[in-house]
């Protein structure tokens, strides 16, 4: 089975919406878009994130950022990495804006305020590592952080960063696999009281 790995285009951007929600929502009742959006509605969600793909202020959620795995033509995984240093919280508020939300209003600022991680500004982040049903265990994964990864050496990078829920074993389990160790974990009770889960977890890879 050949996986063909590309960049992302505006056209993707139903594609990019499950994968984000997919990803965020990670078998919890709600995620943070959820949070962001103020509805639990997954059409109403997909819709904006459709949206949020493709804003003229290059948040995380930006095209630009992902890679798409496919295979037979179609879409079956995706990964972003973008700049913390680029990839600010006032580029996502910026982003938001643009389609008609006021971040600002949002409690999940303020809740990542307490509960995440100041992240190295010369490091590459990595988010939204997934892939359909039914395409588990194929290397999809895999092949996404390895032409990730060479991209990034070539943009003079050497760290890469992550960060995973407190939980979500699975993810945390494949991460490592990767070669990406855990830095630190940060247990939050405002993180757990709205999603169920104890907290967060950095991890780093060095490549």
């Amino acid at each position: 089975m050949s996986i063909n790995i590309r960049k992302a285009t505006s056209a993707d951007a139903p594609f990019l919406a499950q994968m984000i929600l997919q990803s965020t929502r990670a078998d919890k009742k709600i995620g943070i878009y959820d949070l962001i959006f103020k509805t639990t509605g997954d059409e109403e969600i997909l819709k904006n994130l459709e949206k949020l793909t493709n804003t003229t202020a290059k948040s995380n959620c930006h095209f630009s950022n992902f890679l798409i795995a496919e295979i037979d033509g179609k879409s079956v995984g995706s990964l972003a990495s973008y700049e913390p240093r680029i990839v600010t919280k006032e580029v996502f508020l910026a982003s938001l804006s643009e389609i008609g939300v006021n971040g600002e209003e949002s409690e999940y600022f303020g809740l990542m305020e307490i509960c995440g991680f100041a992240l190295n500004s010369r490091t590459l982040v990595f988010d939204y590592m997934e892939e359909l049903e039914g395409f588990m265990d194929v290397g999809i994964l895999k092949a996404l952080m390895h032409k990730s990864l060479l991209n990034a050496r070539l943009k003079g990078y050497r760290i890469a960063q992550t960060i995973v829920e407190i939980g979500s074993l699975e993810t945390l389990l494949y991460y490592k696999k990767l070669g990406f160790k855990e830095i630190k974990q940060k247990e939050c009770e405002p993180y757990k009281e709205i999603f169920g889960r104890a907290g967060l977890v950095l991890l780093s890879i060095e490549f």
